[in-house]
């Protein structure tokens, strides 16, 4: 969300004032779309990586209040649960040798955040879900020290009416309880930001949203939840459960969930923002003291406050973001369907990965979402969620017949997407070298048939044949991923087997430039 709200109590004039607010901002969105009152195209995107805290054991710890101390650094702050934290690097021009400044200021700035962690004998871990987090881990006294962490759990707590229920069926059954919203905490993400115009958001978003499946099935990285192998990317479904809101008997009149993927292509932003006000009440009903259409008229640029804090809780996998830079607005989409890690190479591959597709797909002149039903959009992500590498989607053929076939996601990769990602980074203007560098990164996960979920559960496995159980197989895995991560070479490439009961090494980290 962003904002610092205080938990001074809510009652009925807030949500009927606020409701009132959120219109006058979509009133006020839609006379600047039509006035054309937002930034000249800059290119420009935003990387953010949810992390998670682990010890040498590779067991959760909760302390990112102390790390961050540390760390002493605006780069770096709190996110939901005490064992995570966030590191926002600034926006960046897409062309030259952006995806290369990238990984050299992660690299940087997160061994100098894991040294500062190791102060406490903790760890940063770039992952999807901790695989040693247990739901004992995930309590409302996890939640950070945040008024408007605390107000957000209250107000969904109080919607709900009942705990949050996750019921997930993968390789294993999961099901579990929480009167709380901490279990969201458990899923860590990349999220990619691209400023866009207001005439080209429609064309982006419904790009990024024809690729989510994609992105999934080569990038997932969360097989383990508290405990048991779900789908290969277990993120969405353990987000989604524990942020709804609607009781059962919601569900079954089909009211929508908060967490998302969408129901149709769009024609504007402004059909985002206008879903959001028309289908979901306001979680947290604060009212700044800007009158938007006033700010219009004399010539403005208003922040639109009450309609930015709304979209902050409604979690849609492609996110529109409205915002204002030096008295200048400016619109984003957010890709939120990343798992973090497993290494910095790997999550700058998907980065450019993402921003060459969307960039080529958006520029089509015949786009795919003309071609591919949103439904079967919707129905690619949950598919490659489920199966991650192995996954099977729906995409539309090309040549003169038409129509949508049923396509392994590595052949699609491989024969069709990966060269549509390089012709799109040769659009951005990306250094060729760099282009082909981090895509091959892509290719070869496609090509072995690895990516962060399948190497998870192999390592597991392999940990369990070797006489482990359950839980020290998962904080054996755990510490070898973390090990592996250090010395920063793409999962694809990590080796399956090792002395299983070793403990972990601490200074695995040729690595880490300037650790």
């Amino acid at each position: 969300m962003g904002e610092k709200v205080a938990a001074d109590g809510i009652d009925l004039a807030d949500r009927e004032r606020c409701r009132r607010k959120l219109h006058e901002c979509l009133e006020a969105l839609r006379r600047m779309l039509a006035e054309k009152r937002f930034d000249r195209p800059r290119n420009l995107m935003g990387l953010e990586i949810e992390l998670n805290l682990a010890g040498a054991d590779g067991l959760p710890r909760m302390m990112n209040s102390q790390v961050l101390d540390r760390i002493a650094s605006r780069d770096f702050q709190t996110e939901l649960a005490q064992c995570n934290l966030e590191v926002n690097v600034m926006p960046h021009r897409l062309c030259g040798r952006v995806l290369d400044q990238l990984a050299e200021e992660l690299r940087t700035g997160l061994a100098y955040a894991d040294r500062k962690a190791r102060e406490v004998a903790a760890r940063i871990v770039m992952i999807g879900i901790l695989p040693t987090l247990t739901a004992a881990d995930l309590t409302a006294a996890s939640i950070s020290e945040s008024d408007r962490y605390v107000l957000l759990n209250d107000q969904m707590r109080a919607a709900r009416g009942e705990d949050f229920a996750i019921d997930i069926q993968g390789v294993e059954h999961l099901l579990a309880r929480s009167p709380s919203i901490a279990p969201e905490a458990a899923c860590t993400s990349v999220q990619l930001h691209l400023q866009v115009t207001p005439g080209r958001f429609a064309a982006v978003w419904n790009a990024a949203q024809a690729v989510a499946a994609v992105q999934v099935a080569v990038g997932a990285n969360a097989p383990f939840v508290f405990g048991r192998e779900l789908w290969r990317e277990s993120r969405p479904p353990v987000f989604q459960q524990s942020t709804d809101t609607r009781a059962p008997e919601l569900k079954a009149q089909g009211v929508r969930p908060r967490t998302w993927f969408g129901e149709r292509w769009i024609d504007s932003v402004y059909d985002l923002f206008e879903e959001n006000v028309r289908y979901f009440p306001p979680l947290l009903p604060f009212c700044g003291p800007q009158e938007p259409l006033r700010v219009l008229d004399e010539g403005g640029a208003p922040d639109l406050a009450e309609l930015v804090l709304h979209n902050g809780t409604i979690y849609r996998w492609n996110r529109p973001v409205y915002a204002v830079a030096d008295g200048v607005a400016h619109l984003r989409v957010e890709n939120r369907v990343l798992p973090a890690g497993p290494t910095i190479a790997d999550v700058i591959a998907n980065t450019a990965f993402y921003y060459g597709l969307v960039r080529a797909l958006a520029d089509q002149p015949r786009p795919v979402w003309t071609r591919l039903p949103f439904a079967a959009a919707a129905e690619n992500f949950d598919t490659a969620c489920k199966n991650g590498i192995d996954a099977a989607l729906r995409w539309p053929r090309s040549g003169r017949g038409g129509g949508v076939a049923e396509i392994p996601a590595v052949r699609l990769v491989r024969q069709e997407l990966l060269p549509l990602a390089a012709a799109g980074l040769d659009a951005w203007g990306v250094e060729p070298a760099d282009r082909d560098h981090y895509l091959g990164i892509i290719e070869g996960r496609c090509a072995r048939r690895v990516n962060g979920a399948s190497w998870q559960a192999a390592a597991y496995h392999h940990a369990v044949h070797h006489g482990l159980g359950r839980d020290a197989a998962l904080a054996a895995m755990t510490r070898r991923y973390s090990e592996l991560m250090l010395t920063g070479e793409p999962v694809h490439t990590w080796p399956l087997a090792w002395a299983v009961g070793r403990p972990m090494v601490p200074e695995a980290r040729r690595v880490v430039e300037g650790a």
